[in-house]
């Protein structure tokens, strides 16, 4: 089984990340590529797992993995610390022969990770300039909010890409360092 392959797109919050992997996904999906995605969720009080429905007091009698199973779709809810869980999350989409997982988010975990190739988006230049710092390489593109009024910026040297206005060329970046390699 080969392995899937890691992306990253980390940036601050309304930077562009989500119209970014929209992007992405939608591009390696039309290439043929198997492609699953990771959301990170900030609100501290965001559950998917709803209070008295079946699958909440599957948890709340013990159970560590509930998984709801519908005609159109599977959801398994772990119970568990995200930072420990991402690692097993990961595992089971590259067990289910994916070509790609994109994460968007969770960026002191995979952002900081040397074998990931990441995606950087930003507001501004400030902005930019501490993701950059705080985001481990290789970053395959500067992309995002910033890269609608950037095409060139200082100390820079990795593409700046827009990926509303060149979808095309980002997802073309991407296919070519994760997919070709």
């Amino acid at each position: 089984m080969k392995e899937a392959r890691l992306l990253a797109v980390v940036g601050t919050k309304n930077s562009g990340k989500t119209t970014v992997v929209e992007c992405v996904v939608s591009g390696l999906t039309k290439k043929g590529l198997r492609v699953g995605s990771i959301k990170h969720i900030h609100h501290p009080e965001f559950t998917i797992d709803t209070e008295e429905t079946d699958t909440w007091r599957h948890a709340r009698a013990g159970s560590r993995v509930v998984a709801a199973v519908s005609k159109k779709e599977i959801a398994v809810i772990l119970k568990d610390d995200p930072e420990q869980a991402l690692g097993s999350v990961l595992e089971f989409m590259a067990r289910i022969g994916l070509d790609i997982i994109v994460v968007e988010g969770l960026h002191s975990s995979i952002g900081r990770r040397p074998g990931v190739f990441k995606i950087v988006t930003a507001h501004d230049a400030e902005d930019l300039r501490q993701r950059l710092r705080d985001t481990v390489p290789p970053i395959l593109a500067i992309s995002g909010v910033i890269a609608r009024s950037a095409t060139r910026l200082a100390n820079v040297d990795v593409p700046i890409i827009d990926s509303k206005a060149d979808c095309s060329k980002l997802v073309e970046l991407v296919e070519r360092e994760l997919v070709r390699r």
